[in-house]
């Protein structure tokens, strides 16, 4: 009884040793890096181009795409006057909103230091489009880390007017 074991360890064994080893190279996961000179560059040029216009009084319409409350995600105007925010109102009814939900965006300055902390935290990926005349972000896309479902968050900022 103890022979066929044996003989079959034997051939295990054996096999394993005339096996030929192969390397095989880490598996990497491909990422776009959210820190490249050109985003950096960007960010730099826009931010300084948004600074020179010296707006402090300005409105624009604000809409946050992310795995949250459906309350956060409406379409709001949001006022801005001396740099403070002084109202949030729902684009499709005019009430105001939650102001709370909006407090991280409620300012272009705010939204370039969410720009900024993507790239100080290496996001895997960002993306920014800011607009060419006075440079504040329209469009923000960032995606922290590539591995975590639902992180993703995506802002579209339009229609900034200047207000007297």
């Amino acid at each position: 009884m103890r022979l066929p074991i044996a003989i079959s360890a034997i051939l295990v064994v054996s096999l394993g040793l005339n096996a030929p080893v192969m390397p095989q190279p880490p598996i990497q996961v491909a990422q776009t890096p959210a820190f490249t000179s050109s985003t950096f560059e960007q960010f730099k040029i826009n931010y300084r181009l948004w600074r020179q216009q010296r707006i402090s009084n300005y409105s624009y319409e604000f809409t946050r795409s992310c795995n949250c409350l459906p309350k956060a995600t409406e379409l709001v105007i949001i006022q801005v006057r001396n740099g403070v925010t002084t109202s949030i109102t729902s684009k499709e009814t005019g009430k105001p909103v939650d102001a709370q939900l909006f407090q991280k965006y409620n300012t272009i300055p705010k939204l370039f230091n969410i720009i900024r902390n993507a790239l100080i935290r290496k996001a895997a990926n960002l993306t920014v489009q800011y607009d060419p005349r006075i440079g504040y972000p329209t469009q923000i896309n960032i995606d922290y880390d590539s591995r975590i479902a639902d992180d993703e968050i995506f802002f579209t900022i339009k229609n900034l007017q200047q207000i007297k």
